[in-house]
């Protein structure tokens, strides 16, 4: 595994990311002495991450959503309080 100067490492800190990225991990050392082994984080797998929609069909929005206090809220940024 290669062993880079903190300096260098620094200096050419893309290059070292895109080349761990790639699979091959690197030491940053400061004075010869290694520090911290910087290698490429994979994402989780199994499981789908599901992000958008996880709420479906778990809650109900009433069909008069964008009308509920709507009279409260166009007073207060009418400055009528």
């Amino acid at each position: 595994m290669q062993k880079i100067n903190i300096h260098e490492a620094k200096t050419h800190l893309s290059k070292l990311v895109d080349e761990a990225v790639k699979g091959k991990p690197f030491i940053i050392a400061k004075s010869g002495k290694p520090l911290v082994k910087v290698i490429a984080l994979t994402a989780p797998t199994g499981k789908k991450i599901r992000r958008l929609g996880f709420l479906k069909g778990q809650l109900i929005i009433p069909k008069n959503f964008d009308e509920i206090a709507s009279r409260e809220i166009e007073d207060l940024f009418g400055g009528n309080l």
